[in-house]
């Protein structure tokens, strides 16, 4: 047959790995330890792959193939049938157990020589002298093959997985097959325990990862044989007792009594084998250094002993408290376990109740749910829980939906509590008083409805009650006094009606951690289709008698009006509920008349928008028509308005309907020109009206300027009076905003709703240059609608938005007016600068030195505005420039406050922003940048030493503030030519006279120095380094107390690789100190001395060069590049480039 000559080419490919005989303890080894295990691979894949291309696809073959593959499983050792698939390991387990019944000592020694293999070392011993050998002498020298050669086995490693399965799996079936017999023989165990116990206490890792994962392995195996014979001790003494009761004593008693003792004595013996590894391998591995060892132990004998999961709560690594957690878990899951766990829950509760708020999200979301196991035996009073409800507005969804599922079953569905009776009503009383406990809840949170909308989130996939429409909506319009609502309730349940239905038709609720959109499959988007249908179907007829009801109250009108955007209407139309869908539009109607707050407005304008384009036929048509009559009834009422000011009437009127107006152009345009020079004679006649009036009409002249000109851009033609009509109403508002821009704006330095009008005035100024650049209309038929400012008004623009960033971020949390405050920030107003200097709008040499010189000076959110700009800038060139006059600015605001000589404190806090400055800004050159952009390095280093002296010695400090940050980017050559043109400067100046004033140069000098030697040794000890050897450097061998290494029999301590984390973190200490090469020290010194004694000499020689002509020596060819990050700032202020 065609395969038949594989087998012997298999044969003898495996003959060149003879074993060895080992006799008296002498090991005979190979040249490396087994480390990879990719090269037998490598061998036993041609095995395989050799038939593969000779395969026939006949009867005969097939029994060919199958006949040569059990002849090669049968030729492979042990450790070989583990690195394969695994699907032979029963088998190859069986014809071991053959073997052992026939020859013990063959046997033995080949399962201890696949248990040295696996460890990855190549140790054979021979059958003769097996009982010769003693198990310290073969560690000792399994420990010393270890030292000469390094091995790394690592449990993340994916080829490692299916051998550690393949190894367990092994295990599992040695003891499930040697049940009835070799595992109760006292021999062949014994000695695999004793080789198991004492690897797992060696220095090298992957002996104790090794030793660790079979002894625990055994443990669980040998607990499955225990059970099964405690089983068949029960039914023997039952047996024997019905026996005993008969009173006849026979064969039958007597053979019970047998079995009974043997099982009893079976059940010891696998007690003592466990007993033994508990106090050999897993008291001292559960606090190995290796935290998978540490989990692995937990994992294995979590159930066995609970004071050692009770101190594993506290482990460093996340995985091993996961573990601890989950092993408690399984404990509680059984309630016939609860009663011996009483003791060890009151040691360890509160530690479980700490670890609900863990660092790490996984571990936090297992803790909770042991809570929940806690409270379901009732072994956790109520007022210990009040930090985990603190968790219900964290920041990591996982955490929150996990206390929501602790709260719904503990607080509202009562599952834990055995003293509260079962609800027998219907399923519209269950959600009622779901309900009813669900707004005890809210009631907590009831101030900010963001918080309520956190609650909500959280709770809402456990709680069927919430989409109970009918039984909400039941609730809301229930009259009587006994079942009616008090305000707070009725608040809260209309915000829950509001948040669950945006749940239900996909919508979020609370802020997403990432902006990236959810996928959505099909399944989803059906059920989110049937769930606006249902909540359509439910509000139909009661929406009107909802609004009637709640009409007046703005803080339930808001959510209670925006519902309609999410039911289906064209079920109006199909269920003959026209008029409902018309009593309901004009109620909207009357409620934005009604309020003026901005949330109402806001969702006003945003339902009937809704209803005019999603609408279908005759009720399109009437909403369309509703909002034609909404925008007319808003315009007589603002020139009414208007002429009671102008009479001197109330202004309240007239800044409700500027409220009204603006909400409704932010969404479309409105007709505004027989009214906008009304609006502007407003503001020119009457400067002392209140100043959110006087922000008002400038946000809506604004925003008719803005539809006016999108008029424009999207209209083919355009007539010559329109053109003219618009350049009119932009210089009008150009001049309104410039009059506030030159004369001051009163603002108040600790907050308040004072500073509105200059937060909107800034916000106006930067939208109407950026919509009218100049740049834009140029070369266009349209070039007089260009826009550039002069820079008298971008330096009073500048000043103007200074002082508001300057405003305390604390006073405007306590005092300004919250409702517009997202739009009236200092987030908003360097938002607007940095547009404006991003899109070329004003010529970026002033604003951008400006800006980029604020850099973390207002708070984290207004820094990372700045850092987008930056990335903007670096993209489109070379920014050397701005950066070096942002630096100069900064310097100056120090010099600044020294001159003034007030508190020495300032001046030291000043110069360290400047640093500070200077370090952030040196950053965009680190790594790779640091080559690509050296000459803007080159030119800001330049140009800085040249500002230094320009007026020395009064700005030396610039040169070791600022300067010094650039120039450690530097290579060394370019380090020593800067050192040796700042040296030239001095040559003809007398620095003693003023040695104080000069010391800021010396200081610089000696840093200078400092990081020439530093990198140049660094340089010069890399190029001496041919050959690096990869991984740990070899550590002193020396182990102080393992007396097994000192030839002593003792393999069970192990203080000196156990121990504590914080020992292992000092060994890391002491290893990294190991690995820093002494020649860098050495290099770097010597560089220093050299320069210093040059320095010493340079006194006596001539020189013909300038400095001058030394700082132009420094150039060096320019490199181009650019960032690949773009300008990826967002505010969620309204934009107006949507209108455009």
């Amino acid at each position: 047959m065609e395969e038949e000559p594989v087998a012997p080419e298999t044969v003898a490919r495996r003959s060149k790995r003879p074993r060895a005989p080992v006799r008296s303890a002498d090991f005979t080894r190979t040249d490396k330890v087994d480390v990879g295990l990719e090269e037998e691979k490598e061998e036993s894949s041609d095995d395989s792959q050799e038939p593969r291309r000779k395969y026939k696809r006949n009867r005969a073959t097939e029994d060919a193939s199958t006949s040569t593959a059990a002849a090669r499983k049968t030729d492979m050792s042990l450790i070989e049938v583990i690195k394969s698939d695994g699907k032979g390991i029963p088998d190859v387990v069986k014809r071991w157990v053959e073997l052992y019944e026939r020859n013990q000592k063959s046997a033995t020694a080949e399962l201890l020589t696949l248990l040295f293999e696996a460890c990855g070392a190549k140790y054979h011993l021979h059958e003769e002298d097996l009982d010769e050998t003693d198990v310290d002498d073969v560690v000792v020298a399994l420990v010393n093959m270890a030292r000469r050669v390094s091995s790394d086995f690592s449990f993340s490693k994916r080829e490692f997985k299916n051998f550690k399965d393949n190894l367990v799996y092994f295990w599992d079936n040695v003891v499930s097959e040697c049940q009835n017999g070799p595992l109760f023989d006292q021999s062949l165990f014994e000695k695999c325990l004793d080789y198991i116990i004492a690897l797992s206490c060696t220095p090298p890792r992957v002996y104790r990862q090794i030793a660790s994962l079979m002894g625990l392995q055994l443990v669980s195996s040998f607990i499955n044989v225990a059970k099964m014979l405690g089983a068949q001790r029960e039914t023997t003494q039952r047996q024997l007792n019905a026996e005993k009761k008969k009173k006849v004593e026979g064969p039958r008693v007597e053979s019970l009594s047998i079995r009974l003792s043997t099982t009893h004595d079976k059940i010891t013996i696998m007690e003592e084998m466990m007993r033994k590894i508990f106090t050999g391998l897993f008291v001292h591995r559960y606090r190995d250094i290796d935290p998978d060892i540490r989990m692995s132990c937990i994992e294995s004998l979590g159930d066995l002993y609970l004071k050692y999961l009770g101190w594993t709560l506290n482990d460093k690594s996340a995985g091993v408290r996961k573990a601890s957690v989950l092993a408690l878990q399984n404990l509680y899951e059984l309630d016939d376990n609860v009663p011996s766990l009483n003791l060890f829950t009151e040691r360890f509760y509160k530690r479980m109740l700490e670890l609900a708020d863990d660092i790490d999200i996984s571990v936090s979301v297992c803790a909770i749910g042991l809570v929940k196991q806690l409270l379901r035996h009732q072994l956790v009073p109520d007022e210990e829980l009040g930090s985990l409800y603190d968790l219900l507005i964290d920041d990591p969804p996982e955490v929150r939906h996990a206390i929501g599922a602790l709260v719904f079953d503990h607080l509202i569905a009562q599952k834990f509590n055995d003293s509260q009776p079962r609800s027998t009503g219907s399923d519209n009383e269950t959600s009622e008083i779901h309900i009813n406990r669900m707004l005890q809840i809210l009631k907590e949170f009831s101030a900010d409805p963001v918080l309520s909308s956190y609650v909500i989130d959280d709770v809402w996939g456990y709680m069927g009650a919430m989409k109970d429409w009918k039984c909400i909506i039941h609730m809301l319009l229930e009259d009587s006094p006994s079942a009616e609502l008090d305000d707070a309730d009725a608040t809260n349940l209309i915000r829950l009606l509001f948040a669950s239905i945006k749940k239900a038709v996909g919508e979020r609720i609370v802020p997403a951690t990432d902006n990236r959109n959810p996928h959505v499959t099909k399944a989803q988007k059906e059920m989110f289709e049937n769930n606006k249908r249902d909540i359509t179907v439910a509000m139909m007829k009661t929406y009107p008698q909802l609004l009637r009801k709640f009409l007046s109250d703005k803080d339930k009108v808001a959510p209670l009006v925006e519902i309609i955007v999410h039911m289906n209407l064209g079920l109006y139309s199909l269920k003959r509920q026209e008029q409902n869908f018309k009593v309901t539009l004009q109620l909207m109607r009357d409620a934005f008349f009604k309020h003026g707050d901005k949330d109402s407005l806001r969702s006003c304008v945003k339902a009937v928008k809704f209803c005019a384009t999603e609408s279908q036929g005759e009720l399109q048509d009437f909403a369309q028509n509703q909002v034609k009559e909404l925008e007319d009834e808003i315009l007589v009422k603002l020139k009414s308005a208007l002429k009671d000011v102008v009479n001197g009437g109330d202004e309240y009127s007239l800044l409700v309907n500027l409220k009204r107006l603006y909400e409704i152009q932010l969404s479309r345009r409105v007709p505004l020109e027989s009214l906008y020079q009304d609006l502007l004679r407003i503001l020119q006649s009457f400067r002392n009206i209140d100043e959110e009036v006087i922000a008002f009409l400038l946000l809506n002249m604004f925003l008719h300027v803005s539809w006016c000109l999108q008029s424009v851009a999207s209209s083919e033609t355009v007539s010559e009076t329109f053109v003219s009509s618009l350049v009119w109403k932009r210089t009008a508002l150009l001049e309104q905003l410039e009059y506030f821009l030159q004369t001051p704006i009163k603002i108040n330095r600790d907050g308040g709703s004072g500073n509105q009008l200059a937060y909107r005035v800034c916000a106006i100024v930067a939208d109407i240059w950026c919509l009218f650049k100049k740049t834009k209309f140029d070369l266009t038929k349209l070039d007089m609608l260009g826009y550039s400012p002069e820079e008298c008004i971008i330096e009073k623009y500048w000043k103007m938005c200074e002082q508001l960033l300057n405003i305390s971020d604390d006073a405007e949390d306590e005092h300004v007016n919250r409702e517009y405050i997202e739009e009236t920030n200092s987030d908003a107003v360097m938002f607007a600068l940095a547009k404006l200097v991003a899109t070329d709008s004003v010529p970026k040499e002033y604003l951008a030195p400006e800006i980029i010189s604020h850099l973390e000076m207002y708070g984290s959110s207004v820094t990372e505005i700045v850092k987008h700009l930056l990335t903007a800038l670096k993209k489109k060139g070379d920014i050397s420039s701005l950066l070096l006059e942002a630096l100069k600015k900064a310097y100056q605001r120090y010099l600044s406050v020294v001159s003034s000589g007030n508190d020495k404190s300032l001046g030291s806090k000043s110069f360290q922003e400047c640093k500070d400055l200077a370090s952030r800004l040196s950053g965009l050159y680190a790594g790779a940048a640091r080559n690509k952009y050296k000459s803007e390095i080159m030119n800001i280093v330049k140009e800085g030493i040249n500002y230094a002296f320009l007026h020395a010695p009064r700005h030396l400090s610039f040169l070791d503030g600022v300067m010094l940050q650039f120039i450690s980017k530097l290579p060394a050559p370019d380090i020593l030519d800067i050192m040796r043109g700042v040296e030239r400067r001095t040559e003809n100046v007398n620095t003693d006279e003023d040695p104080s004033g000069w010391r800021p140069y010396f200081t610089f000098l000696d840093n200078l120095r400092e990081k020439y030697a530093k990198t140049e040794g660094v340089k010069d000890a890399k190029e001496g380094t041919s050959v690096r050897r990869r991984g740990r450097p070899r550590k002193n061998q020396n182990l102080p107390g393992k007396r097994l290494f000192d030839e002593q029999s003792s393999s069970g301590e192990e203080d000196s690789i156990s121990g504590s984390d914080r020992d292992a973190g000092v060994q890391d200490k002491q290893d990294e100190d190991e690995e820093a090469p002494l020649i860098h020290s050495l290099r770097a010194s010597s560089k220093l001395r050299s320069l210093r004694l040059s320095k010493q000499d340079k006194g006596d020689q001539t020189k013909t060069v300038d400095s001058g002509q030394a700082t132009e020596d420094m150039a060096t060819p320019k490199t181009s590049g650019t960032y690949t990050r773009t300008l990826l700032s967002k505010y969620h202020n309204i934009s107006i480039y949507r209108l455009i």
